[in-house]
C-alpha cells in the first residue's frame, strides 16, 4: 500500500448545517458531523480505522476512485480527503513493542559513554529509512 492515498468523500448536508460522509470506495465507512471541519476530521478518522483494519488483517485496500468518475446526487459535493497510512498509525497507534538487536561492543560502549538513547536512534533512523 502506498503511504499517500487520496479518496473521494460525498458530503451530503443536512437542513440543519450538519453533514453526513460516505466514501464510495470504502464499503460501510460512513460518517458525519455538525459542521464542515468536524465532518472532514471525522472523515478523515474513519477513513484510518477501516483502511488501517483492513490492513492488519491483510484484507484488499481498495483502489479510490478518481474524482470526476463519481456521479453526485443534488445537494451532495465531493472533497477528496488525504490519507497517509504511516502518519495515521504513527498518530494512533504508538504501543511500544520490544525488538531485540545486536550491535559490536565497541558501538555499544562508546554508545553508553555518550548516553544516547538507542531505542530513540533507532526509532529515528527506522522513521528516515521508511521515508525514501
Amino acid at each position: 500500500m502506498k503511504n499517500k492515498l487520496f479518496y473521494p468523500a460525498i458530503f451530503e448536508p443536512d437542513e440543519d448545517g450538519a453533514f453526513t460522509v460516505f466514501f464510495p470506495d470504502v464499503e460501510g465507512c460512513v460518517t458525519g458531523g455538525s459542521n464542515m471541519e468536524e465532518s472532514y476530521e471525522l472523515a478523515f478518522d474513519c477513513l484510518g480505522l477501516v483502511l488501517s483494519y483492513l490492513e492488519d488483517n491483510k484484507e484488499e485496500i481498495p483502489a479510490p476512485s478518481k474524482p470526476q468518475d463519481i456521479s453526485l446526487e443534488e445537494g451532495q459535493f465531493l472533497v477528496v480527503i488525504e490519507f497517509d497510512m504511516m502518519q495515521y498509525k504513527k498518530k494512533n497507534n504508538s504501543k511500544a513493542v520490544k525488538k531485540t538487536l545486536s550491535i559490536p561492543e565497541w558501538l555499544n560502549e562508546a554508545a553508553i559513554a555518550q548516553g544516547i538513547n538507542f531505542s530513540q536512534v533507532l526509532q529515528e533512523a527506522l522513521m528516515t529509512k521508511l521515508a525514501r
